[in-house]
């Protein structure tokens, strides 16, 4: 079964998410929206980061994302 892991740093104010494997990650990829996207060889996002995120600010954080099928 497929996991998808979530990372909070409340010292950087980052909020991390992997849908694969971490060690996978090739190549990061700024979005101008402070989400960090990392991606694998073949370019696949395999997760992303949102940085000065803030538990504070955010109480409720809503992540939608569909699967595919291989």
């Amino acid at each position: 079964m497929a996991q998808v892991k979530i990372y909070y740093d409340e010292t950087g104010n980052t909020l991390t998410v992997w849908f694969d494997d971490a060690q996978k990650e090739y190549v990061c990829e700024e979005t101008g929206d402070e989400v960090v996207l990392m991606k694998d060889k073949t370019g696949r996002v395999i997760g992303f980061e949102k940085l000065n995120f803030s538990k504070v600010q955010s109480k409720r954080f809503q992540v939608a994302f569909e699967t595919v099928a291989a």
